[in-house]
């Protein structure tokens, strides 16, 4: 059974490990990966956002972060599953609760940005509402979409 549960430092590796492996397999790292990937405290959780694990039994198999990008914006980044835990429907849970997160914190909008190699990452933003907007402003160089989904409120 797999739960998703929020990140403390001693997932750090995990954490870290989970989004090198897929980074790796796609060749994209990239410095500003890593300016993450090593201080997550002080790049997602100090800034306002919030990092969530896939944990199944003592070990992490999925990361999903939401990063407060100001203004209610936050984006939607580092989710990753394992490669042995993939197709178990640990990403849909990683991003269901990371958009339950962003309309607690009344977020207006969550962005993202992605590579074309990724086409499962993709197909899923799609069937939750994600849209292909242009990219003006991407702070990685291996990002080559960008996508947005618009958080209605009703308070």
């Amino acid at each position: 059974m797999v739960e998703i549960i929020s990140y403390s430092a001693e997932w750090h590796e995990a954490f870290r490990q989970l989004n090198l492996e897929w980074l790796d397999k796609y060749n994209l790292r990239e410095e500003a990966d890593m300016v993450v990937l090593n201080d997550p405290q002080g790049m997602i959780l100090d800034k306002g956002g919030v990092i969530y694990l896939a944990k199944a039994g003592d070990e992490i198999v999925g990361t999903a972060a939401l990063i407060h990008e100001g203004h209610n914006v936050y984006e939607l980044a580092k989710m990753s599953v394992t490669e042995e835990w993939q197709g178990k429907g640990i990403s849909k849970l990683l991003l269901e609760t990371c958009l339950q997160k962003a309309n607690e914190l009344d977020a207006f909008k969550i962005e993202l940005f992605s590579n074309h190699q990724l086409k499962n990452a993709l197909k899923l933003y799609e069937k939750y509402g994600f849209v292909y907007v242009e990219m003006k402003d991407s702070p990685f160089e291996t990002a080559d979409i960008k996508m947005e989904l618009n958080l209605k409120h009703t308070n």
